[in-house]
C-alpha cells in the first residue's frame, strides 16, 4: 500500500523547493492536492514521479515542478480571480483553487473537460469553473483577470488573452514552436497598452488549438 501523504510531500521538498520555487503558498497548494486522483488508475504509483504523464487523447498532466513554477510566475498573494487555458485532468486548477478566489479554467476537448469538472466537484472543488470550448479567445465575460496561465504552447500570446489581464497583473504561457520546444514566457500588464515581456525557461508542451492559437495541422492562425 503506498502513502501518498509522504510521497505527496517529498515530491514538494525534492522535486519543488530544492530547485528553487519558495513561494509558500505555492508550496502549500502542491502539499495540499492529491496528484495520484488526477492520473489514469495505471499511472497511480507514478504520480509524484518528476516528470509529465499521460492522461489520454494525446494530453498530459505536467511535471510537478513545471506546474509549481508556472504558479509561482504568477506572483499570487491569495484571493484572486484567475483564468486558466488547458483544463486537462484538472490537477493544475484545484491547485490554483488552494490559493484564488475563483479560477476559470477553458479545455477545448469535451471528454477531458467533464472528466475534470466530475472530478474537481467530487474533491470539494467549489471555486472552479470548467468551460469547453476555445480558450485561445479567453472568457471576456468574467474578465479581467488578476492573473492568467496557459498550460499549452502557441506561436505567439493570444490578443483576447493579454487583453484580459488587469493591470499589475501577470500571465504566463509557454511559446514556440508545434508539438516541439518552447520558451516560457511571463507577461506583465504594466498600462492600458504597456506590457513587459520575460523569459522564464524552456518547456516542451502540447500544441494551444484555436481561433488564435496552432490550426490542427500546425498551420499558424490567420493562415
Amino acid at each position: 500500500m503506498m502513502d501518498y501523504q509522504i510521497l505527496r510531500q517529498r515530491m514538494v521538498e525534492e522535486q519543488i523547493r530544492s530547485r528553487g520555487v519558495s513561494d509558500p503558498l505555492v508550496l502549500a497548494a502542491m502539499a495540499a492536492i492529491e496528484r495520484e486522483k488526477f492520473v489514469p488508475p495505471e499511472y497511480a504509483a507514478q504520480a509524484y514521479a518528476d516528470c509529465a504523464l499521460p492522461i489520454g487523447l494525446g494530453q498530459t498532466i505536467s511535471q510537478p515542478y513545471i506546474v509549481a513554477y508556472m504558479i509561482e510566475g504568477l506572483g499570487l498573494k491569495g484571493g484572486e480571480s484567475i483564468l486558466e487555458i488547458g483544463t486537462g485532468c484538472g490537477y493544475a486548477a484545484a491547485v490554483l483553487g488552494q490559493i484564488a478566489q475563483k479560477v476559470i479554467t477553458i479545455e477545448c476537448v469535451a471528454e477531458l473537460a467533464e472528466e475534470a469538472r466530475n472530478r474537481l466537484m467530487a474533491l470539494g472543488c467549489k471555486n472552479i469553473e470548467v468551460i469547453t470550448g476555445d480558450g485561445t479567445t479567453g472568457n471576456p465575460e468574467n474578465a479581467p483577470f488578476d492573473a492568467i496561465v496557459v498550460t499549452a504552447g502557441g506561436p505567439e500570446i493570444p490578443p483576447s488573452l493579454r487583453d484580459q489581464l488587469k493591470i499589475g497583473g501577470h500571465l504566463v504561457m509557454p511559446v514556440g514552436g508545434f508539438q516541439t520546444f518552447q520558451e516560457l514566457v511571463r507577461v506583465t500588464r504594466t498600462g492600458e497598452d504597456e506590457f513587459t515581456r520575460e523569459l522564464m525557461c524552456d518547456v516542451q508542451f502540447v500544441p494551444l488549438i484555436g481561433a488564435e492559437g496552432w490550426h490542427k495541422s500546425g498551420r499558424r492562425p490567420g493562415r
